[in-house]
């Protein structure tokens, strides 16, 4: 897939953005830069992990996201739930409350995306025994699919090339649906997404042609809205409408929290969460630091996906509600009919394409010409400070010297070598004051002097 038809969920206004940096120093791709004042989202580094709208003190980062009215486009109005949803609410609302109030909502049908496990983690142990690149990583987290493509491409061979149960989960119900006298056209299929990354992988799958998602529903949302509803409810018996599946499975409860997927894998697995411990480790098994390992379970959330941007509740509490009721489910199983009727039918659609390098490191597509640029880089290293902070509107001198290279920033954009340059007279201090203008804007220079003038009116 190309870059200009990478999708990005995550978007900056403008009107509230003040140009603190938070986002820049935070973004763990370094893909933020500041200009003329306003943080600007370089498309083809970031990879929607929502970092930056975490640290964001004023909600200028947002995620962009369909309109829950646009289900009402559908007959057949189908949510694909996560577990984790289910665990942003008191244990002492059960789901069949959740799912009735859902319906009343306007949803149809309410599935549960890890309904298909199973069948996923028996297709993976499969690629463990035939695959020989190790460590095999999971493909379950879009953030660090794309965060393997843009900053460490060596290691793309080595993703499973698995969908994840969004996917499956998505494909099965279309086509139950279809079996049972529906049209493609009158189903819609809407995932409830805990994070910015979800919603870029439906807008443009990565390795998938075929996309049987047909929009995208922020998690935070969709709680308050059945929230609200079940506060004020005072009758607690609950009507589902649709005909309900069984019960999650204690390994489905957990799949999507840390170790869900590594503790059902072959060999030595490992499960790590927090997108910048993922980038450590990474940057570890890349430099052959690390070995001897089979699975890797990355997600670019602490806690999982129990800590995505669009989840309301606490983390921690999350993970404590779903493995209280993983816990009382252990050793049980249930099984539908439907679900092993399109087992086959599962099996053949859940292959991802190979995926493609999108180096973020690329200089150029010319092997020698990339190498005379990265002694550039270095060279340009030697003039500039080392001291990283972010005056120039990069997050570091390292950055900096990239863009440099890459024509998009001057070495004068440096405050640093800006002062050198005004006492040898090679740079005029209205010439200087224009470069910091197009970093910070003029707006951050008029401040201070607005200030001044009324309280010299008001003496």
């Amino acid at each position: 897939m190309s870059d200009e038809q990478f999708y990005h969920a995550l978007k900056v206004d403008e009107d509230t953005c003040f140009g603190c940096t938070h986002c820049m120093h935070d973004c763990p791709t370094g893909a933020i830069r500041l200009r003329n004042g306003k943080a600007t989202i370089r498309k083809d580094w970031c990879v929607d992990c929502g970092e930056c709208m975490k640290s964001c003190p004023v909600d200028a980062i947002y995620v962009e996201q369909d309109d829950f009215i646009e289900i009402f486009s559908y007959k057949y109005r189908v949510a694909i739930v996560p577990a984790v949803f289910f665990g942003q609410f008191p244990e002492n609302i059960s789901e069949e409350r959740i799912l009735s109030v859902m319906n009343e909502l306007g949803f149809t049908h309410v599935f549960q995306a890890e309904h298909t496990v199973d069948i996923i983690n028996e297709v993976i142990l499969e690629f463990q025994d035939t695959k020989p690149e190790k460590p095999l990583i999971s493909s379950f987290c879009p953030a660090i699919v794309r965060l393997i493509q843009v900053k460490f491409p060596a290691l793309v061979d080595h993703i499973v090339p698995v969908k994840p149960p969004i996917d499956a989960s998505a494909a099965f119900y279309k086509y139950l649906l279809i079996e049972k006298g529906a049209t493609a056209e009158e189903i819609g299929i809407f995932y409830v997404t805990p994070c910015a990354a979800k919603i870029a992988a439906v807008k443009s799958p990565v390795g998938d042609d075929q996309n049987y998602v047909d929009g995208v529903i922020n998690m935070d949302f969709l709680y308050n809205k059945v929230y609200q509803v079940l506060k004020s409810q005072t009758n607690t018996s609950s009507t589902i409408k649709q005909a309900a599946f069984p019960q999650l499975t204690s390994k489905g409860l957990k799949w999507s929290l840390t170790d869900g997927e590594a503790d059902h894998m072959k060999g030595r697995c490992l499960a790590i969460d927090e997108i910048h411990n993922v980038i450590d480790f990474l940057e570890r098994l890349e430099n052959e630091e690390i070995s001897d390992v089979d699975f890797l379970e990355l997600r670019a959330c602490d806690q999982s996906c129990a800590g995505g941007v669009l989840l309301s509740g606490n983390r921690f509490l999350g993970v404590e509600r779903l493995r209280n009721r993983a816990r009382a489910l252990e050793n049980k199983t249930f099984q539908t009919e439907e679900l092993e009727s399109f087992r086959n039918f599962i099996k053949k659609n859940i292959h991802l394409e190979s995926l493609s390098p999108r180096s973020m490191m690329k200089l150029d597509e010319d092997m020698s010409a990339a190498l005379k640029k990265m002694q550039r880089i270095r060279h340009i290293m030697c003039f500039l400070p080392g001291i990283d902070c972010g005056a120039c509107g990069a997050p570091n001198c390292q950055s900096l010297a990239e863009d440099i290279v890459r024509k998009e920033a001057h070495l004068s954009n440096c405050v640093f070598i800006q002062r050198m340059m005004e006492k040898t007279r090679k740079l005029s201090p209205d010439h200087a004051i224009r470069l910091i203008e197009n970093t910070w804007g003029k707006d951050r220079l008029d401040k201070d002097c607005k200030k001044k003038g009324a309280k010299n009116e008001g003496m």
